[in-house]
């Protein structure tokens, strides 16, 4: 039985084959054009079941769902939940963690490793897993790149890419882009060392997400796992799979 992961984000659609209890080889479609923002379905894979996972706005996911309905059997959603295998969340309502965040605590949750999990992408979302499986919640702050979309919205004269990250800068094009970045590793850190108290040792820092590259040179002991929303989705499947009619 054929089945595909698809993960719909803010910006982009990223899907892959379902192997064993991982993803397959990833694809990435950029949705950002509005005059197609989402592939034809006939650009799409077919098969049994898609398993989709989405934070985008309801109309898009929509769109995305009837177009995999042309392509798949059926099509299932990914919704976050009190708890999936050894993963307990900690949101006072488990149904409000964005599915996204979800899915990459579950993905990591299957090992006995206390993990503080970074997403980059339109936000910066951060949260700690102990090894036991329980989420003690997180945080969620804007990314490098929304600061400086943040910033452009308000004075236009700033640009929202360029410049080089410096310690100090000399000039305002490297200012944010090396205040943007300070800012995101700061909270990492903050995040690591509140985090070390909280359970008593170091976690391991765990990253994902389209924005993470920039950051990596600065976080030299983390963890990148660019498939690790899709990675979660794969469990949730297995988790949540049913017989074929």
């Amino acid at each position: 039985m054929s089945q595909w992961l698809f993960d719909l984000g803010n910006t982009r659609l990223k899907y892959a084959p379902l192997q064993q209890a991982a993803a397959g080889p990833v694809a990435v479609w950029a949705h950002q054009d509005q005059q197609r923002p989402l592939p034809d379905p006939e650009q799409l894979p077919g098969g049994e079941v898609a398993w989709l996972a989405s934070v985008a706005d309801m109309a898009l996911r929509e769109q995305l769902r009837e177009r995999l309905l042309q392509r798949f059997a059926r099509v299932e959603l990914a919704v976050s939940t009190a708890g999936c295998g050894r993963l307990r969340s900690g949101y006072a309502q488990p149904d409000k963690l964005g599915v996204d965040r979800f899915l990459a605590l579950l993905a990591c949750a299957d090992t006995p490793r206390d993990c503080l999990l970074v997403g980059v992408g339109t936000a910066l979302t951060v949260d700690l897993l102990a090894g036991d499986g329980q989420h003690h919640g997180g945080l969620i702050a804007p990314s490098p790149t929304s600061m400086r979309q943040a910033i452009h919205a308000k004075a236009r004269h700033l640009p929202v890419e360029g410049g080089h990250v410096v310690d100090f800068a000399d000039n305002t094009l490297d200012a944010l882009a090396s205040g943007s970045l300070a800012a995101a590793l700061g909270l990492i850190q903050r995040s690591r060392e509140r985090a070390s108290v909280r359970l008593g040792r170091m976690p391991e820092l765990v990253i994902h997400g389209g924005g993470a590259g920039p950051l990596l040179p600065y976080l030299l002991d983390a963890r990148h796992v660019p498939t690790l929303v899709l990675d979660g989705l794969a469990r949730w499947a297995l988790h949540h799979s049913r017989p074929s009619r």
